[in-house]
């Protein structure tokens, strides 16, 4: 059996958690989010624990299902309690973002701007001083994807480090060209 399905889901007092045959829904602070389980998997909640089981004969088919299961629902649960979210740093001359409504404008050294709609259920925040883009919603799957999306249009360069990272990511940097004194 796998290591993590066998964990069990402690769910906060704040969030209910309902089962309805094979639909795991979450409702929280932040909203209500869904998760269909797999069919030969089975969620049990008792006292506030959420645990999922397999049965014996069916232990080899089920088993990467059987972690993979306990995980997204961890994760719904946990997003409609405290949410999640993503931060990206802007570096280079000239580089910046603004949110105006429901799209996040981008000025990326292109000959125009870069337009993004900003998808249902996330909020995006850009921190005037640094320039910081905080991307936050009870989806992780959702933020994951966005800050993704965002990254994918300038990814950070090896040897300026000019570009979109994620906070805290490393960037190797490369040696520019050096002069050749002799031979």
């Amino acid at each position: 059996m796998s290591r993590i399905g066998k964990k069990v889901i402690n769910v906060p007092a704040k969030t209910k958690v309902e089962i309805k045959e094979n639909i795991i829904t979450a409702t929280g602070a932040l909203g209500t989010l869904s998760y269909t389980v797999p069919a030969g998997i089975t969620p049990e909640l008792k006292d506030g624990n959420l645990s999922f089981s397999i049965p014996e004969n069916k232990v080899k088919e089920l088993n990467a299902l059987h972690g993979t299961t306990r995980a997204n629902v961890f994760n719904i649960i946990e997003g409609v309690t405290n949410g999640f979210s993503k931060v990206l740093e802007i570096n280079g001359l000239g580089y910046r973002a603004s949110v105006a409504g429901k799209k996040l404008n981008l000025e990326l050294g292109f000959s125009h701007p870069v337009n993004l709609d900003i998808p249902e259920g996330l909020t995006v925040a850009v921190d005037p001083k640094s320039g910081a883009v905080t991307i936050k919603g009870s989806d992780k799957f959702k933020v994951g994807d966005f800050a993704a999306k965002i990254r994918r249009i300038r990814p950070p360069e090896p040897y300026k480090g000019s570009g979109i990272k994620y906070q805290g990511e490393h960037i190797a940097r490369k040696a520019g060209k050096t002069a050749a004194g002799g031979k």
